[in-house]
Protein backbone atom coordinates (compact mmCIF):
# COMPACT_ATOMS: atom_id res chain seq x y z
CA UNK A 1 0.00 0.00 0.00
CA UNK A 2 1.47 3.31 -0.81
CA UNK A 3 1.03 6.57 1.29
CA UNK A 4 -1.40 9.00 -0.39
CA UNK A 5 0.19 12.52 -1.47
CA UNK A 6 -1.60 15.72 -2.75
CA UNK A 7 0.00 17.52 -5.24
CA UNK A 8 -1.12 20.97 -4.51
CA UNK A 9 -1.00 23.99 -7.22
CA UNK A 10 0.24 22.05 -10.25
CA UNK A 11 -0.38 22.39 -13.93
CA UNK A 12 -1.68 19.66 -15.87
CA UNK A 13 -0.38 19.65 -19.14
CA UNK A 14 0.79 23.39 -18.55
CA UNK A 15 -3.25 24.07 -17.71
CA UNK A 16 -4.61 25.78 -15.08
CA UNK A 17 -3.49 25.30 -11.93
CA UNK A 18 -5.16 22.74 -9.98
CA UNK A 19 -4.60 20.04 -7.26
CA UNK A 20 -4.02 16.37 -7.73
CA UNK A 21 -4.85 13.69 -4.95
CA UNK A 22 -2.67 10.52 -5.46
CA UNK A 23 -4.25 7.21 -3.80
CA UNK A 24 -2.72 3.91 -3.78
CA UNK A 25 -0.37 4.35 -6.63
CA UNK A 26 -3.03 5.89 -8.87
CA UNK A 27 -4.56 9.54 -9.18
CA UNK A 28 -7.75 9.72 -7.86
CA UNK A 29 -9.09 12.98 -7.62
CA UNK A 30 -8.17 16.64 -9.80
CA UNK A 31 -9.58 19.47 -8.21
CA UNK A 32 -8.55 23.19 -6.87
CA UNK A 33 -8.54 23.31 -3.22
CA UNK A 34 -8.40 20.13 -2.21
CA UNK A 35 -8.42 20.00 1.78
CA UNK A 36 -6.23 17.54 4.16
CA UNK A 37 -7.71 18.25 7.47
CA UNK A 38 -10.86 16.20 7.30
CA UNK A 39 -12.53 13.85 5.16
CA UNK A 40 -10.18 11.23 5.84
CA UNK A 41 -7.52 13.39 4.18
CA UNK A 42 -5.53 13.97 7.68
CA UNK A 43 -2.85 12.06 6.81
CA UNK A 44 -1.68 12.58 3.13
CA UNK A 45 1.47 14.01 2.70
CA UNK A 46 1.24 17.66 0.88
CA UNK A 47 4.08 18.75 -1.61
CA UNK A 48 3.56 22.35 -3.09
CA UNK A 49 4.19 21.98 -6.61
CA UNK A 50 4.89 25.85 -6.90
CA UNK A 51 2.76 26.09 -10.18
CA UNK A 52 5.18 23.44 -12.06
CA UNK A 53 3.44 21.60 -14.80
CA UNK A 54 2.61 18.59 -14.40
CA UNK A 55 3.82 15.52 -17.16
CA UNK A 56 2.64 11.84 -16.92
CA UNK A 57 6.18 9.93 -17.39
CA UNK A 58 8.50 10.32 -19.65
CA UNK A 59 8.72 7.16 -21.74
CA UNK A 60 12.46 5.99 -23.22
CA UNK A 61 10.76 3.96 -25.87
CA UNK A 62 14.58 2.51 -27.19
CA UNK A 63 18.02 2.62 -26.02
CA UNK A 64 20.25 -0.28 -25.12
CA UNK A 65 21.11 -0.07 -21.34
CA UNK A 66 23.49 -3.15 -21.07
CA UNK A 67 26.63 -1.40 -23.19
CA UNK A 68 26.21 2.47 -22.20
CA UNK A 69 29.82 3.47 -20.62
CA UNK A 70 27.84 6.00 -18.16
CA UNK A 71 29.94 6.45 -15.06
CA UNK A 72 33.16 4.68 -16.57
CA UNK A 73 34.88 8.41 -17.45
CA UNK A 74 35.26 9.74 -20.70
CA UNK A 75 36.08 6.90 -23.43
CA UNK A 76 37.40 8.69 -26.87
CA UNK A 77 34.78 7.18 -29.88
CA UNK A 78 36.64 4.84 -32.27
CA UNK A 79 34.10 3.79 -34.30
CA UNK A 80 34.21 3.61 -38.13
CA UNK A 81 31.83 5.21 -40.13
CA UNK A 82 29.95 2.23 -41.19
CA UNK A 83 27.04 0.17 -39.32
CA UNK A 84 29.21 -2.62 -39.69
CA UNK A 85 31.97 -0.60 -38.15
CA UNK A 86 30.51 0.51 -35.13
CA UNK A 87 29.19 -3.16 -34.59
CA UNK A 88 32.79 -4.70 -34.69
CA UNK A 89 34.34 -2.23 -32.61
CA UNK A 90 31.64 -2.05 -29.99
CA UNK A 91 32.26 -6.52 -30.15
CA UNK A 92 36.02 -5.70 -29.49
CA UNK A 93 35.92 -2.89 -26.80
CA UNK A 94 32.79 -3.45 -24.61
CA UNK A 95 35.19 -6.75 -23.70
CA UNK A 96 38.44 -4.34 -23.29
CA UNK A 97 36.38 -1.85 -21.19
CA UNK A 98 34.42 -4.05 -18.61
CA UNK A 99 31.16 -3.40 -19.16
CA UNK A 100 29.37 -5.05 -16.92
CA UNK A 101 25.67 -4.95 -17.85
CA UNK A 102 23.99 -5.06 -14.92
CA UNK A 103 26.11 -2.23 -13.24
CA UNK A 104 26.07 -0.39 -16.73
CA UNK A 105 21.98 -0.85 -17.31
CA UNK A 106 21.52 0.37 -13.08
CA UNK A 107 23.75 3.53 -13.70
CA UNK A 108 21.57 4.63 -16.60
CA UNK A 109 18.11 3.75 -15.19
CA UNK A 110 19.05 6.03 -12.43
CA UNK A 111 20.26 9.00 -14.82
CA UNK A 112 16.70 8.18 -16.52
CA UNK A 113 14.71 8.72 -13.65
CA UNK A 114 16.28 11.82 -12.47
CA UNK A 115 15.47 12.98 -15.74
CA UNK A 116 11.58 12.08 -15.26
CA UNK A 117 11.50 8.76 -17.41
CA UNK A 118 9.21 6.53 -15.44
CA UNK A 119 9.25 3.62 -18.33
CA UNK A 120 12.25 2.39 -20.76
CA UNK A 121 12.10 -0.10 -23.79
CA UNK A 122 15.56 -1.34 -23.74
CA UNK A 123 16.98 -3.40 -26.84
CA UNK A 124 19.81 -6.16 -24.91
CA UNK A 125 22.67 -7.28 -27.16
CA UNK A 126 22.04 -11.63 -27.50
CA UNK A 127 25.19 -12.98 -29.74
CA UNK A 128 27.34 -15.92 -29.34
CA UNK A 129 30.49 -13.54 -28.18
CA UNK A 130 28.35 -12.06 -25.47
CA UNK A 131 26.14 -14.68 -25.26
CA UNK A 132 22.95 -14.11 -22.76
CA UNK A 133 25.03 -11.83 -20.23
CA UNK A 134 23.52 -8.57 -21.51
CA UNK A 135 19.50 -9.84 -21.01
CA UNK A 136 20.79 -11.29 -17.47
CA UNK A 137 22.27 -7.84 -16.44
CA UNK A 138 19.18 -6.05 -17.20
CA UNK A 139 16.99 -8.53 -15.85
CA UNK A 140 19.04 -8.14 -12.49
CA UNK A 141 18.56 -4.81 -13.05
CA UNK A 142 14.69 -4.80 -13.68
CA UNK A 143 14.62 -6.83 -10.51
CA UNK A 144 16.34 -4.00 -8.48
CA UNK A 145 15.14 -1.03 -9.48
CA UNK A 146 11.68 -1.95 -11.36
CA UNK A 147 10.42 -0.39 -8.62
CA UNK A 148 11.31 3.60 -10.19
CA UNK A 149 11.11 2.57 -13.74
CA UNK A 150 9.19 0.40 -16.01
CA UNK A 151 11.71 -1.97 -17.95
CA UNK A 152 10.88 -3.98 -20.87
CA UNK A 153 13.44 -6.17 -22.60
CA UNK A 154 14.27 -6.24 -26.45
CA UNK A 155 16.03 -9.53 -27.55
CA UNK A 156 18.44 -7.69 -30.23
CA UNK A 157 21.02 -9.66 -32.76
CA UNK A 158 23.11 -6.93 -32.64
CA UNK A 159 25.72 -8.88 -34.64
CA UNK A 160 23.12 -10.22 -37.23
CA UNK A 161 20.67 -13.12 -36.80
CA UNK A 162 21.66 -15.37 -39.24
CA UNK A 163 25.36 -14.79 -40.37
CA UNK A 164 26.97 -16.17 -36.98
CA UNK A 165 25.51 -19.32 -36.25
CA UNK A 166 24.16 -19.82 -32.67
CA UNK A 167 22.51 -16.91 -32.29
CA UNK A 168 18.83 -17.65 -33.18
CA UNK A 169 19.18 -20.55 -30.16
CA UNK A 170 20.24 -17.87 -27.61
CA UNK A 171 17.64 -15.66 -29.26
CA UNK A 172 15.13 -17.70 -28.16
CA UNK A 173 16.56 -18.66 -25.12
CA UNK A 174 16.59 -14.80 -24.23
CA UNK A 175 12.57 -15.07 -25.31
CA UNK A 176 12.24 -17.87 -21.88
CA UNK A 177 14.42 -15.85 -19.86
CA UNK A 178 12.30 -12.86 -19.66
CA UNK A 179 12.26 -10.66 -22.63
CA UNK A 180 8.82 -9.22 -23.52
CA UNK A 181 9.95 -8.26 -27.15
CA UNK A 182 11.72 -9.83 -30.33
CA UNK A 183 14.37 -7.51 -32.22
CA UNK A 184 15.64 -7.87 -35.97
CA UNK A 185 17.98 -5.67 -37.58
CA UNK A 186 18.80 -4.78 -41.25
CA UNK A 187 17.71 -8.03 -42.49
CA UNK A 188 19.51 -7.38 -45.99
CA UNK A 189 22.23 -4.83 -44.89
CA UNK A 190 23.89 -6.89 -41.82
CA UNK A 191 21.92 -10.67 -42.47
CA UNK A 192 21.86 -10.56 -46.41
CA UNK A 193 19.19 -12.61 -46.18
CA UNK A 194 15.87 -10.53 -45.91
CA UNK A 195 13.65 -13.45 -46.18
CA UNK A 196 15.66 -15.70 -44.14
CA UNK A 197 16.13 -13.01 -41.17
CA UNK A 198 12.44 -12.16 -41.37
CA UNK A 199 11.08 -15.60 -41.16
CA UNK A 200 13.42 -16.31 -37.84
CA UNK A 201 12.43 -13.02 -36.07
CA UNK A 202 8.42 -13.57 -36.84
CA UNK A 203 8.52 -17.45 -35.95
CA UNK A 204 9.72 -16.35 -32.66
CA UNK A 205 7.45 -13.95 -32.13
CA UNK A 206 4.57 -16.24 -32.89
CA UNK A 207 5.95 -19.04 -30.93
CA UNK A 208 6.19 -16.84 -27.84
CA UNK A 209 3.01 -14.54 -28.51
CA UNK A 210 5.10 -11.67 -28.60
CA UNK A 211 5.72 -8.27 -30.15
CA UNK A 212 8.60 -7.28 -32.56
CA UNK A 213 10.76 -4.08 -32.53
CA UNK A 214 12.91 -4.19 -35.74
CA UNK A 215 15.93 -1.59 -36.36
CA UNK A 216 15.72 -0.28 -40.21
CA UNK A 217 18.34 1.74 -41.08
CA UNK A 218 18.71 0.77 -44.73
CA UNK A 219 17.46 3.92 -46.37
CA UNK A 220 15.65 4.21 -49.91
CA UNK A 221 14.72 1.41 -52.05
CA UNK A 222 16.07 -0.84 -49.83
CA UNK A 223 14.84 -0.17 -46.82
CA UNK A 224 11.61 0.22 -48.74
CA UNK A 225 11.72 -3.37 -49.97
CA UNK A 226 12.28 -4.75 -46.58
CA UNK A 227 9.66 -2.61 -44.77
CA UNK A 228 7.26 -4.65 -47.41
CA UNK A 229 8.49 -7.97 -45.96
CA UNK A 230 7.71 -6.79 -43.14
CA UNK A 231 4.15 -5.58 -43.80
CA UNK A 232 3.55 -9.08 -45.55
CA UNK A 233 4.40 -10.99 -42.05
CA UNK A 234 2.70 -8.59 -39.77
CA UNK A 235 -0.80 -9.40 -42.41
CA UNK A 236 -0.14 -13.14 -43.11
CA UNK A 237 0.20 -13.27 -39.29
CA UNK A 238 -2.71 -11.56 -37.94
CA UNK A 239 0.29 -9.04 -36.17
CA UNK A 240 -1.73 -5.85 -36.78
CA UNK A 241 -0.43 -3.89 -33.79
CA UNK A 242 2.00 -5.63 -33.21
CA UNK A 243 4.99 -4.34 -34.81
CA UNK A 244 7.36 -1.35 -34.06
CA UNK A 245 10.44 -0.49 -36.87
CA UNK A 246 12.78 1.65 -35.13
CA UNK A 247 14.90 4.69 -37.01
CA UNK A 248 13.04 3.61 -40.30
CA UNK A 249 15.38 6.16 -42.21
CA UNK A 250 13.64 4.95 -45.68
CA UNK A 251 10.72 6.87 -44.38
CA UNK A 252 12.53 10.66 -44.68
CA UNK A 253 13.14 9.58 -48.58
CA UNK A 254 12.56 12.44 -51.26
CA UNK A 255 10.60 10.35 -53.18
CA UNK A 256 7.24 11.28 -51.47
CA UNK A 257 5.17 8.89 -53.55
CA UNK A 258 7.43 5.67 -52.02
CA UNK A 259 7.40 7.41 -48.82
CA UNK A 260 3.07 7.58 -48.88
CA UNK A 261 2.54 4.60 -50.58
CA UNK A 262 4.36 3.03 -47.24
CA UNK A 263 3.21 5.02 -44.51
CA UNK A 264 -0.71 4.00 -45.80
CA UNK A 265 0.49 0.27 -45.27
CA UNK A 266 1.98 1.42 -42.18
CA UNK A 267 -1.43 3.29 -40.93
CA UNK A 268 -3.41 0.07 -42.15
CA UNK A 269 -1.33 -2.54 -40.28
CA UNK A 270 -1.10 -0.39 -36.71
CA UNK A 271 3.01 -0.53 -37.07
CA UNK A 272 4.38 1.88 -34.64
CA UNK A 273 7.73 3.47 -35.53
CA UNK A 274 10.26 4.83 -33.53
CA UNK A 275 12.37 8.22 -33.84
CA UNK A 276 15.24 9.70 -32.67
CA UNK A 277 15.28 12.58 -34.68
CA UNK A 278 18.73 11.46 -35.74
CA UNK A 279 20.52 14.44 -37.02
CA UNK A 280 22.84 12.42 -39.76
CA UNK A 281 20.46 10.31 -41.56
CA UNK A 282 16.80 10.96 -43.30
CA UNK A 283 14.17 11.14 -40.30
CA UNK A 284 10.26 9.68 -40.62
CA UNK A 285 8.18 13.51 -40.55
CA UNK A 286 6.61 13.54 -37.24
CA UNK A 287 3.88 15.54 -38.63
CA UNK A 288 2.72 13.83 -40.97
CA UNK A 289 3.00 10.31 -38.96
CA UNK A 290 0.34 11.95 -36.90
CA UNK A 291 -2.09 13.30 -39.28
CA UNK A 292 -1.82 9.27 -40.54
CA UNK A 293 -2.66 8.37 -36.87
CA UNK A 294 0.58 6.25 -36.52
CA UNK A 295 1.65 5.15 -33.25
CA UNK A 296 5.07 7.18 -32.86
CA UNK A 297 7.67 7.12 -29.74
CA UNK A 298 11.03 7.89 -29.29
CA UNK A 299 14.14 7.18 -28.07
CA UNK A 300 18.00 8.45 -26.94
CA UNK A 301 19.26 4.92 -28.52
CA UNK A 302 22.67 4.48 -27.34
CA UNK A 303 23.75 6.70 -24.06
CA UNK A 304 27.44 7.52 -24.03
CA UNK A 305 28.27 4.48 -25.61
CA UNK A 306 30.82 2.98 -28.13
CA UNK A 307 28.74 4.37 -30.98
CA UNK A 308 27.99 7.29 -29.64
CA UNK A 309 29.17 10.17 -27.23
CA UNK A 310 25.98 11.72 -27.01
CA UNK A 311 23.02 12.09 -24.79
CA UNK A 312 21.96 12.01 -20.88
CA UNK A 313 18.77 9.95 -21.04
CA UNK A 314 16.65 13.40 -20.43
CA UNK A 315 13.80 12.82 -22.95
CA UNK A 316 12.23 16.23 -22.66
CA UNK A 317 15.95 17.22 -24.38
CA UNK A 318 14.95 14.32 -26.88
CA UNK A 319 11.38 16.11 -27.82
CA UNK A 320 13.59 19.59 -28.44
CA UNK A 321 15.72 17.33 -30.77
CA UNK A 322 12.99 15.67 -32.76
CA UNK A 323 11.47 19.18 -32.83
CA UNK A 324 14.51 21.18 -34.10
CA UNK A 325 14.57 18.05 -36.96
CA UNK A 326 11.02 18.40 -37.89
CA UNK A 327 11.37 21.97 -38.05
CA UNK A 328 8.39 22.59 -35.37
CA UNK A 329 8.84 26.14 -34.20
CA UNK A 330 4.84 26.98 -32.97
CA UNK A 331 3.97 26.12 -29.30
CA UNK A 332 1.82 23.19 -30.95
CA UNK A 333 4.58 21.89 -32.51
CA UNK A 334 7.12 21.63 -30.03
CA UNK A 335 3.96 19.90 -27.74
CA UNK A 336 3.45 17.12 -30.57
CA UNK A 337 7.19 16.64 -30.38
CA UNK A 338 6.84 16.56 -26.47
CA UNK A 339 3.86 13.72 -27.18
CA UNK A 340 6.46 11.47 -29.09
CA UNK A 341 8.33 11.23 -25.93
CA UNK A 342 4.95 10.43 -23.46
CA UNK A 343 1.42 9.10 -24.96
CA UNK A 344 3.23 8.24 -28.16
CA UNK A 345 6.19 5.82 -26.12
CA UNK A 346 3.36 4.52 -23.65
CA UNK A 347 0.96 3.59 -26.44
CA UNK A 348 3.83 1.84 -28.36
CA UNK A 349 5.22 0.02 -24.72
CA UNK A 350 1.07 -0.81 -24.01
CA UNK A 351 2.03 0.93 -20.54
CA UNK A 352 -1.79 0.88 -19.22
CA UNK A 353 -4.09 3.34 -17.81
CA UNK A 354 -1.00 6.21 -18.64
CA UNK A 355 -1.97 9.46 -18.32
CA UNK A 356 -3.28 12.31 -16.42
CA UNK A 357 -6.80 11.50 -15.56
CA UNK A 358 -8.61 10.13 -12.39
CA UNK A 359 -7.88 6.84 -12.26
CA UNK A 360 -4.65 6.40 -14.23
CA UNK A 361 -1.26 5.65 -13.01
CA UNK A 362 0.27 8.06 -10.77
CA UNK A 363 3.40 8.20 -12.93
CA UNK A 364 4.05 11.61 -12.96
CA UNK A 365 6.86 14.53 -13.71
CA UNK A 366 6.73 17.96 -12.31
CA UNK A 367 8.60 20.77 -14.39
CA UNK A 368 8.90 24.39 -14.74
CA UNK A 369 7.84 26.40 -17.62
CA UNK A 370 5.31 28.36 -18.64
CA UNK A 371 4.01 26.25 -21.50
CA UNK A 372 4.74 22.56 -22.72
CA UNK A 373 6.99 24.20 -25.46
CA UNK A 374 9.05 26.08 -23.14
CA UNK A 375 8.93 22.99 -21.12
CA UNK A 376 10.85 21.33 -23.94
CA UNK A 377 12.67 23.97 -25.14
CA UNK A 378 14.75 24.87 -21.61
CA UNK A 379 14.20 21.17 -20.35
CA UNK A 380 14.95 21.96 -16.87
CA UNK A 381 16.07 19.87 -13.95
CA UNK A 382 12.56 17.98 -12.84
CA UNK A 383 11.43 19.27 -9.27
CA UNK A 384 9.77 15.55 -8.89
CA UNK A 385 9.53 12.55 -10.40
CA UNK A 386 6.64 9.98 -9.01
CA UNK A 387 6.39 6.43 -9.89
CA UNK A 388 2.63 4.91 -8.57
CA UNK A 389 2.61 7.56 -6.13
CA UNK A 390 5.56 7.47 -4.88
CA UNK A 391 8.80 10.28 -5.05
CA UNK A 392 11.63 8.38 -7.09
CA UNK A 393 13.45 11.72 -7.96
CA UNK A 394 13.95 15.62 -6.35
CA UNK A 395 15.06 18.31 -8.14
CA UNK A 396 16.56 16.27 -11.05
CA UNK A 397 18.45 13.69 -8.22
CA UNK A 398 16.83 10.36 -8.32
CA UNK A 399 16.53 9.06 -4.68
CA UNK A 400 18.05 5.61 -5.11
CA UNK A 401 21.88 5.60 -6.03
CA UNK A 402 23.98 2.73 -7.63
CA UNK A 403 27.21 2.23 -7.77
Amino acid sequence: MTADLLLRNVRPMGGAATDVLLRDGRIARIAPDQRVESGGMENVVVEDGGGAILLPGLVEAHTHLDKTLWGMGWVPNSAGPSLQDKIDNEREKRRALGIDPARQSARQVVQSVAKGTTAIRSHVDVDTVVGLAGVEGVLATRERLGGICAIELVAFPQSGLLVRPGTLALMEEAMRLGCEVVGGLDPCGIDRDPKGHLDAVFELAQRFGRPVDIHLHEAGLLGAFSMELIFERVRALGMRGQATISHAFCLGDPDTALVERLLAEIAALDIAIMTTGSASRPVPAVARLAALGIRTCAGSDGIRDCWNPYGDGDMLERAMLIGLRNNFRRDEEIALALDVCTRGGASVMRLPDYGLAEGCVADLVLVAGESLAEAVVAHRERKLVLRRGQVVARDGRALVTVP
